[in-house]
Parts: structure tokens; C-alpha cells; sequence
């Protein structure tokens, strides 16, 4: 039986050119970029231009960008930069919502037992927030209100440049989790009036361990690594130098197939859909009906567990998942679902599809089939 993966929103295979962009600096270009000779300037010149390639697909200056170990460092020094910068000032509070990645709601969590207050945001049963209530929610004492672009769970997209605007006019940062959306939507940072904003290299084909954040100039931030000048001050360390050329490798790519495969994940989960209808198997979709990732699929089948679901799958050689890879091991239902208000039978039977570059009709067609026959088969023993 053919293997199929469908998890591509947990990570993504790393692309070839990728790998073949990375080797030179994993054997040759071995030098510190840190260094003043000509091996250190060489490699220093690589990720200036690694940082140039980020910029563009954001649309903004290459200064403006600051390499990070991935999307969870990257959503932490969002959120506790401007938070420590601005403590002395008064400026206490941060608004978020109840469906943020981990990496945003555990640093939240975190500040709050350092003396600091936090609004987590109610979303609908589409899992969007409403902006008359991040508006409500900000006070004389925000800082910061940082809202996902897309869900990486349910895929559900947030008025970004709505919130974006009222953010601006009430002098808060404004940061935004993109990490799912980069390279799937276009993203340009003045257009969505964010001040910080996130992506990983490994949603998009590239290595794993290497991310980036977008840091507008007039952001004030503290460090939370010390011991050098890296990352104009903002992030101590050597740089991870191979993973950000392939990163940058990664980004070339997907803003060269960006639409191209936007219309094929559309027609993919179309055609997954699809199957189960013509084949009466119930079941219900999470998320936004048209703002959506197209990549993502959260779909119920009520009466079928979970867990039990993905295991059936794995043995059926499709890897899907639950929700966030980061909560693997978990045995709490998703946080996300449970903020939508969603029905128990809803929640307790949710599993997440998603698609990448590699996932052609057939292997779609025949998942979608094989769902279908474990779904058959496990409600017969009701």
C-alpha cells in the first residue's frame, strides 16, 4: 500500500534545490560570518543575501528582517521584545486570541506570571476574531496585540489588515504568527500595516530549525539572547548559516509556484471532499467557509474518535493529524475547536488533512477513498 502524506501543515519535505543550496556550507563556505577575513566575508555576503530574498517576499528592507532558530523563537521575541522594552513605561497588557499557536499563547502565559495582563480574544464558530473586539480589548496599557495570520489547525485567515489599521491609529504593535500562510498567501507587511511578523523555513520546503521575524523600525525591543552582535543586536549567536541559504532557497521557490499552488490545493481538497460526498460519508467541515488556508482541511466525522481515527490512518499509510505538531503526545482536545464552540461529537472526532507540492489527484483520490472505508467500518461497530 502507497504511503501517503498529508501533513504537510506540521512540515514539509525539504525541497532538493534546497538541499543542493545548502551543502556548499555545510562543506566549503565553512566560515564564521561574524569574522573579518575573507571566509567570514564570504559567508556574511551569502546571508545578506539569504536576508534580501526573506525582505522581498515580504515586501520591506532587508534590515528590517532578523534570522531566528524557527517560528516558536521568532513569536517569542514578538512578544517578549516590546514587552520588556516598554515594562518601565507602563505598558503592561497584550491582546491575543484563544486560538493562537502554542508558541504565541505559552509566551502570553509566561508574561503573565512576570506581573504582566493578557486578553485572549473569543473567536466564532469559523474561528475568526471580530476587530470591534480587539479594539475593545486594547487599553492605555497595551503593548502589543498579536493575532495569527492563518490557523494552522482549521486554516480559518483573520482580518489582518483590519486589525492591522486599528492597531495603527491606537499606537500598539501589531504582530502576526504567518508561519502557515507564508507561501500560500501573499504577504506584504505595509499592506497589512503589521509591525512583526513571523515565518519558518520548514512549512515551506526548507530545513527545519531556521525561521525568521519581520521587525518594523520603529519597534523598540529587548533581546532575549545575549552574547554577541548578531541579528543587529537582537538575536546573540552564530548564525545557522545553512539553514538560512536554504531557507532563502525555500522562499525563491514557493514565491515562484506561490499561485500555482494555491489553485492546486484548492482543487485537491475540492476532490477530497468530494469523494466522501459521493460516497454519503458525514461528515463537517471546520473553519471559514471562504476565508481559508487552501492547503488546510479540518473535517469531523462524528462518531469516529480521534485517535482512533489517525491511528486506523497510519496503518492505512496516510499521515494526517490532529491539530499542532507541536502538542504531539497530548491527550487534551484542540484548543482551537474548543474556543469555535464547536459540538463535543464535533471536537472529539476532528482530524486535519493538509497538502503540499508533492500530492497528486491520484494519491488525494485514493486517501480520500481509504477514509472512507475506515470511517464505514468503525461506525458498523457502533
Amino acid at each position: 500500500m502507497n504511503p501517503i502524506y498529508l501533513d504537510h501543515a506540521a512540515s514539509m519535505p525539504v525541497h532538493p534545490d534546497v538541499v543542493a543550496a545548502m551543502v556548499p556550507y555545510l562543506t566549503e563556505h565553512f566560515g564564521n560570518p561574524s569574522s573579518i577575513h575573507g571566509f567570514g566575508r564570504k559567508v556574511r555576503l551569502a546571508i545578506e543575501d539569504a536576508r534580501e530574498t526573506v525582505a522581498r517576499a515580504l515586501g520591506t528592507d532587508p534590515a528590517r528582517i532578523v534570522f531566528t532558530s524557527g517560528g516558536t523563537e521568532a513569536d517569542n521575541l514578538a512578544l517578549f521584545g516590546p514587552a520588556f522594552a516598554h515594562r518601565e513605561k507602563g505598558k503592561t497588557h497584550l491582546v491575543t486570541t484563544q486560538i493562537e499557536h502554542h508558541a504565541v499563547l505559552e509566551a502570553c502565559q509566561h508574561l503573565e506570571r512576570l506581573g504582566f495582563s493578557v486578553t485572549y480574544l473569543p473567536v466564532d464558530r469559523t474561528g475568526r476574531v471580530d476587530p470591534d473586539d480587539v479594539a475593545r480589548a486594547i487599553r492605555p496599557e497595551t503593548v502589543l496585540v498579536s493575532v495569527m495570520y492563518g490557523n494552522n489547525e482549521v486554516g480559518t485567515l483573520q482580518p489582518i489588515a483590519e486589525i492591522g489599521r486599528i492597531c495603527r491609529e491606537r499606537g500598539v504593535y501589531f504582530h502576526t504568527d504567518a508561519v502557515q500562510a507564508f507561501g500560500v498567501e501573499p504577504i506584504d507587511v505595509a499592506t497589512l500595516s503589521v509591525d512583526l511578523l513571523t515565518v519558518s523555513a520548514h512549512k515551506i520546503g526548507g530545513p527545519k530549525g531556521v525561521g525568521a521575524l519581520y521587525v518594523a523600525r520603529e519597534v523598540v525591543m529587548y533581546p532575549h539572547l545575549f552574547g554577541g552582535n548578531q541579528e543587529r543586536k537582537r538575536r546573540a549567536g552564530t548564525e545557522n548559516v545553512p539553514g538560512i541559504i536554504g531557507f532563502a532557497k525555500a522562499v525563491e521557490i514557493a514565491m515562484a509556484e506561490r499561485e500555482k499552488r494555491r489553485e492546486r490545493y484548492r482543487a485537491l481538497r475540492r476532490l477530497m471532499l468530494s469523494v466522501w460526498e459521493a460516497r454519503g460519508i458525514d461528515h463537517v467541515v471546520n473553519g471559514h467557509p471562504e476565508a481559508f488556508l487552501p492547503h488546510v482541511l479540518n473535517v469531523s466525522f462524528p462518531g469516529v474518535d480521534t485517535e482512533t481515527m489517525l491511528m486506523n490512518l497510519d496503518l492505512a499509510g496516510i499521515a494526517a493529524s490532529s491539530g499542532s505538531a507541536c502538542t504531539s503526545g497530548s491527550l487534551e482536545r484542540s484548543h482551537v475547536l474548543k474556543a469555535m464552540n464547536l459540538p463535543p461529537e464535533v471536537v472529539d472526532s476532528a482530524v486535519r488533512f493538509s497538502f503540499g507540492p508533492g500530492n497528486t489527484e491520484e494519491d488525494v483520490r485514493a486517501a480520500a477513498e481509504r477514509v472512507a472505508d475506515i470511517v464505514e467500518r468503525l461506525r458498523g461497530r457502533k
